[in-house]
């Protein structure tokens, strides 16, 4: 099963567009293997204590991040889509089987779509895709530094990969 084509809304969606020298077959396994996910998820110096992956339609995906002073998030989701190797999508408005999440403690719910094609020399194009309600969310997600904070894990996530 597969979305129906979207589009992207750029008053309320961030992107992250990047080719890296790394096979698609990789940056799936890091996305999709909790030891690996832990290894590179947060942007250091923050780190990734948890990692829950039932990777399925309506399957969990969780996280729980610590930052250098100790404070842990957790962050809650389930899967919406699971192309192995092309795409990997998951909000975190719904959890597990699709039940709906209370999103009041969250600053801006979201989903997300991680697409990978394959790049030049056997590498990959890589985009990340972060779909928020409205612009206030996009406005929030971009302030707290997704475009530094995305690019530096992708960098983690590669640097990991390089060495399996």
């Amino acid at each position: 099963m597969t979305f129906t084509p979207y589009a992207i809304d750029p008053r309320r969606d961030l992107v992250l567009d990047r080719e890296v020298d790394v096979a698609p077959q990789l940056v799936w396994r890091a996305w999709t293997e909790p030891e690996l996910l832990t290894q590179w998820f947060t942007p250091q110096p923050w780190t990734t204590t948890h990692c829950e992956i039932d990777l399925r339609p309506g399957g969990a995906f969780g996280t729980t991040m610590r930052s250098p002073e100790g404070e842990e998030h957790r962050n809650v989701g389930c899967y919406l889509e699971v192309v192995p190797n092309e795409r990997l999508s998951w909000t975190s408005v719904l959890g597990p089987g699709y039940r709906p999440l209370d999103t009041a403690d969250q600053p801006f719910p979201l989903s997300a779509i991680i697409e990978l094609t394959p790049g030049a020399g056997g590498g990959t194009r890589y985009r990340a895709i972060a779909i928020h309600r409205d612009g206030g969310g996009r406005s929030q997600h971009e302030a707290m530094g997704f475009h530094e904070g995305w690019n530096t894990a992708l960098n983690q996530l590669v640097a990991l990969v390089q060495t399996l």
